[in-house]
């Protein structure tokens, strides 16, 4: 008597992006060749089903058509036998299959979770949700396509940890919220809205020598670097009268600094590094 047929699960399938490429089957890294590996990324970043010519035309952009084409279909069989199911090739078109999880898609809809502030999630405020968004979209890849997207998440993953603080700030838990702040300050030093939900979340918490010490390194900073000073905005909260000690109206005199800050403002070293990139 014949037994039924036994079912094999599909294979968990997870892309990581953040901090750099890895494939993961099981939880355990495969490697990936150059050429599956970039068609890999770029189907994770657009995130929806493309016609195959748009794909082979933008990986391979100085090859004729034909070439393009052989050359995507080479590398989907390319991919590690393992991974094969990775890919939804049903149709002309090509995309990641449903059932494949990608960090940055999830880290990229916990951004707008938290800028949207109608919804409120404990996870979305945990320090793993911090973590991501402090996390760097493929830092080793210089596709022109890969470098517009990771200017756009630098953006929005900015404007979520600024949305995070102010969050943790208004439930009263300080020490997360500095974190987050901090985590913001760090992604861009001469961010001003980063310093000032920062600068918030320390007088919020009474620790006025903390808001200080942040708006002169802010005040430094920006003249070392930008040959500028801070917007009225940020002097007014600086001098605000919530505050246990005043702050000067105006700016901070260079001998009041002993010439340059004391501390390490977070993410720099104690001389600024060049604006150029």
């Amino acid at each position: 008597m014949g037994g039924c047929p036994t079912i094999v699960p599909p294979a968990e399938l997870h892309v990581r992006l953040l901090n750099g490429f890895e494939l993961l089957v099981q939880d355990r890294a495969v490697l990936v060749k150059t050429g599956p590996q970039r068609l890999i990324i770029f189907l994770a970043l657009d995130n929806r089903s493309l016609p195959r010519s748009y794909v082979a035309g933008a990986l391979w952009p100085d090859v004729p058509s034909d070439r393009a084409g052989a050359n995507l279909r080479a590398s989907i069989w390319r991919v590690p036998p393992q991974c094969r199911s990775l890919f939804d090739l049903r149709t002309r078109h090509i995309k990641l299959a449903p059932r494949v999880t990608v960090d940055y898609l999830d880290a990229k809809a916990l951004a707008h979770r938290l800028l949207d502030w109608s919804e409120d999630s404990e996870a979305d405020l945990s320090r793993h949700a911090r973590s991501d968004l402090s996390s760097e979209l493929l830092p080793a890849c210089y596709d022109e396509w890969v470098l517009t997207e990771r200017e756009r998440f630098r953006q929005l993953r900015i404007h979520a940890l600024e949305a995070q603080c102010e969050r943790l700030t208004r439930q009263g838990r300080y020490g997360e919220a500095i974190d987050a702040g901090l985590a913001a300050v760090c992604a861009e030093p001469l961010r001003e809205s980063s310093h000032r939900v920062l600068i918030k979340a320390h007088l919020a918490e009474g620790n006025a020598a903390e808001a200080r010490r942040q708006y002169g390194l802010y005040c430094w900073l920006l003249r070392d670097e930008l040959g500028v000073e801070p917007s009225e905005g940020l002097r007014n909260l600086a001098s605000s009268t919530s505050a246990q000690r005043r702050f000067p109206a105006d700016r901070p005199r260079h001998d009041e600094m002993g010439g340059k800050p004391t501390g390490r403002l977070a993410g720099r070293s104690d001389r600024p590094r060049s604006l150029a990139r």
